[in-house]
């Protein structure tokens, strides 16, 4: 029997992108740092994950232009601060814009040390460590 902490509350996530091959290059190397590896290819979208498609990139079933939604974005889990400082620096080299410098946010929780990019097709992502002490 699987216990239910073992379990992922969300399958995968996914966004568009106008220019697949400029994505999945600014993608491999971004996600790298945080070990999430491309996991699958296909004509229209590339797959990241740590086993299976977690994160998708795709072009839009519609068609039409992918555009980033205000007030998403996607958050992806670093082990350790190095990891949120080399995700920011690999997406800055790649160019990613900075949403928000490597660091604590005190609103977020003591816990928390995070960085936010903006992609290269104006999407939101974010690399989040959370330091958790055990009681």
């Amino acid at each position: 029997m699987i216990e239910h902490r073992l379990l992922r509350s969300i399958c995968h996530a996914s966004i568009g992108t106008n220019d697949l091959k400029r994505a999945k290059a600014f993608y491999t190397p971004v996600l790298a740092t945080l070990t999430i590896a491309l996991v699958s290819e296909y004509e229209h979208a590339v797959t990241y994950g740590k086993g299976y498609p977690e994160f998708w990139l795709q072009q839009p079933y519609d068609k039409l232009p992918a555009t980033p939604g205000n007030g998403v974005h996607f958050g992806f889990v670093a082990l350790n601060k190095q990891q949120v400082d080399d995700f920011y620096q690999c997406a800055i080299a790649l160019g990613g814009r900075c949403n928000g410098k490597p660091g604590a946010r005190p609103e977020y929780g003591t816990p928390y040390y995070g960085c936010f990019i903006i992609d290269l097709d104006g999407n939101k992502i974010e690399a989040s460590y959370w330091q958790i002490t055990e009681k």
